[in-house]
């Protein structure tokens, strides 16, 4: 409610909302006064009024981040990659100052920094779990925080896509390295994500219960894109299931990190660079297409709904276009 008083030669207005500081405001004449007061009281039913920002005082960035990471990132399907993005982030100095001083400027000065050593890409998807962290602190948690500091962050980079393919021998050296090692599932995974052009996420997600081997079938539950698919066994894929022994709820009972780690320390003991487990699915999907299969075919192995992210996954193989085209000449 709004209320009027006089002191002295002057009305003094006072705003009072339950949630918001009081707000008040002197003015000369009468009329005024009361036009401001009805402006005021239409603010406050829009709860439009300034809000006390002294909360933000009290919090610093990693207070807010570490609340994020043990309250959110543990409902995600990618919880275990942001949990060791956020750490990793909670180590830079920033993370001590209030929240109310935290500007874009300074995601700037971290931006900056950051892509000295890595690449726009891998930046923007470092950042993109904590400006999510930024809107559910605003909308969930009824900070009063004025703006999202990393929305009007600018990481430009050049299109830097890959089209990294497999390449003579490595599969071969890649396998003979993966038996090397004590975990007895990378090979499976290899060569099972070479079969199906599944995601990484997705093979570890997988389930004994989603698997049918009578209709030689995997049900996708919940891909990237937030829908469900089915993806044909092929006789390899097939018989990789079968020589897997079935001791867990998973097929491949391995974390995201443990197999990061088996996966570097395989490449460099196979002597393979510049390869990522990534790559397997442009492999697979590249392989699809030669194959002879139809867009919407291998739309609806590999789960993409958009047929431009379709085609930057495939990369022909130019020998084979070389020897197609030898023939066509011939």
């Amino acid at each position: 409610m709004a209320s009027i008083r006089k002191r002295n030669d002057k009305y003094q207005v006072q705003i009072r909302r339950k949630g918001f500081p009081p707000v008040s405001r002197c003015f000369r004449n009468l009329k005024d006064a009361k036009e401001w007061s009805r402006h005021m009281e239409t603010l406050a039913d829009r709860k439009d009024l300034p809000v006390d920002t002294k909360v933000l005082d009290s919090l610093t960035l990693g207070d807010l981040i570490r609340r994020y990471r043990d309250e959110i990132v543990p409902t995600k399907r990618g919880a275990e990659i942001e949990t060791v993005i956020l750490n990793s982030f909670l180590k830079q100095p920033i993370n001590n100052r209030p929240v109310s001083e935290i500007t874009t400027a300074d995601f700037v000065a971290y931006r900056d920094k950051r892509l000295a050593e890595i690449r726009p890409t891998s930046l923007k998807r470092q950042l993109s779990p904590i400006s999510n962290m930024f809107e559910v602190a605003k909308t969930n948690w009824g900070l009063p925080l004025k703006e999202n500091p990393l929305k009007r962050l600018k990481i430009n980079g050049t299109d830097r896509r890959r089209e990294r393919r497999l390449r003579a021998g490595e599969y071969e050296r890649l396998i003979a390295a993966a038996n090397q090692r004590r975990s007895n599932y990378l090979s499976p995974i290899i060569s099972f994500a070479l079969e199906t052009a599944m995601r990484r996420g997705e093979i570890l997600a997988m389930r004994w219960d989603d698997v049918d081997m009578d209709r030689r079938s995997i049900l996708i539950p919940e891909s990237k894109n937030g829908f469900s698919r089915i993806i044909p066994l092929t006789e390899r894929a097939a018989t990789i299931l079968g020589k897997l022994k079935r001791c867990e709820e998973n097929v491949f009972p391995v974390t995201a990190v443990a197999l990061r780690q088996i996966w570097d320390r395989t490449t460099k003991s196979a002597g393979i660079t510049d390869l990522h487990f990534h790559d397997l699915r442009h492999e697979a999907i590249s392989r699809l297409f030669e194959f002879g299969l139809t867009t919407p075919e291998v739309a609806s192995i590999s789960g993409h709904k958009d047929m431009r992210m379709l085609f930057r996954y495939a990369h022909a193989n130019h020998t084979s276009i070389r020897t197609k085209l030898r023939r066509i000449n011939a």
